[in-house]
């Protein structure tokens, strides 16, 4: 009786699959990006990350895939995961969402010898740290816990840097009134205190914006050039000049993570943490095959450490005043930015990273 029994059973599951009928556990997820596959958060995280899960649970989670914003734009995960629309933004933008994640940018604060596995690392411990930005919040807490998501760091990028279409920048002088495009607003800041005049717009229009002559030159991480063609038109780049390093995340709605059972849970988590730092090698892997390949054509890339002494003391201390900026104006409209400054600062230098001078003393670390 046992044995028929196991056999009608078998016959019914096999039945269920062929008419596409899965168990109650399994799960066929809508996974969203307002980027481009050609986007290394796209074409290596998000498919990376898809693909890994997959395989891991034998198809009980499966997705299916929208890309360059066919089906959510840039800027609008966050409502189309609470509303229904999706249930994975791969990723979710933090600094398009206008005041809605204050302090996710923290991470675009100036420091020096930084690499994109150390940021993504110190984030990734940001958002696990029990530490209270505020009474009541952690980090986490208060940026994404309110919101109804469930979230983890994607790979970060390459320290940002400044790049033109030829101008060279060697003294403070030559910053001033430089046309420069800034993809987010503290990237405009720290611009506003070099002297530039930032200009703001996505990156997919800098490229038509330089070839123009409309603008002389943007903030960017020099492993995206291939992916917008800037190679083409960016022939001058200050390095170790670090404006800090663009994080975001990948993220689910509440009611897609409850559905999971416990095992899907520790398969998400793990995979999620360990695609974010492989995401972070192949971004500084293409940052260096970047340079490579340009060099020869004539770009260059002198160091700010082999600059003059007035021209280092002159980016210490528009880097100094991005931090005290962005802090002030958070602390003023109600953030604890200065508590998670001081973590993140803490995190990072812990691994090896080299504050602005003045940082630790505002931040009495």
């Amino acid at each position: 009786m046992m044995k028929r029994n196991l056999r009608r059973l078998a016959a019914a599951c096999i039945a269920a699959t062929a008419l596409g009928i899965l168990p109650a556990h399994a799960k066929d997820l809508t996974f969203s990006s307002g980027l481009p596959r050609t986007h290394f958060w796209v074409g290596d995280h998000m498919d990376g990350f898809a693909d890994v899960m997959e395989e891991r649970t034998n198809g009980e989670i499966k997705f299916t895939r929208f890309y360059g914003g066919e089906l959510v734009r840039v800027g609008g995960e966050l409502d189309a995961l609470t509303n229904g629309t999706i249930d994975v933004a791969g990723p979710l933008l933090a600094p398009y969402h206008e005041g809605r994640f204050p302090l996710s940018d923290v991470t675009q604060l100036p420091m020096n010898n930084t690499n994109a596995r150390m940021a993504t690392e110190a984030f990734q411990e940001l958002m696990d740290s029990k530490a209270e930005v505020k009474p009541g919040s952690t980090f986490y807490e208060y940026e994404i816990g309110s919101k109804n998501i469930v979230a983890w760091p994607i790979g970060a990028t390459p320290a940002f840097v400044i790049s033109t279409t030829g101008k060279e920048l060697k003294t403070p002088a030559d910053f001033k009134g430089v046309l420069l495009r800034a993809g987010s607003a503290l990237h405009t800041m720290v611009l506003e205190n070099l002297g530039a005049t930032p200009v703001y717009m996505p990156g997919t229009q800098a490229y038509e914006a330089m070839s123009r002559g409309t603008i002389d030159g943007m903030t960017n991480n020099i492993a995206d050039w291939f992916a917008y063609s800037f190679q083409e038109v960016l022939k001058y780049t200050v390095k170790d000049a670090n404006l800090g390093h663009w994080e975001s995340y990948l993220a689910v709605s509440n009611a897609t993570w409850d559905s999971f059972t416990d095992e899907q849970k520790q398969a998400w988590d793990k995979a999620a943490r360990e695609k974010a730092l492989t995401n972070a090698d192949f971004w500084e892997k293409n940052r260096l095959e970047v340079i490579e390949k340009t060099t020869p054509a004539g770009a260059k890339y002198p160091s700010l450490n082999d600059m003059s002494d007035e021209t280092k003391a002159f980016f210490a201390e528009a880097s100094l005043k991005t931090w005290t900026t962005w802090i002030e104006k958070n602390e003023t409209a109600g953030h604890p930015a200065r508590a998670t400054a001081k973590l993140w600062a803490d995190l990072m230098a812990a691994k090896g990273a080299e504050l602005p001078t003045g940082v630790s003393e505002y931040l009495s670390r």
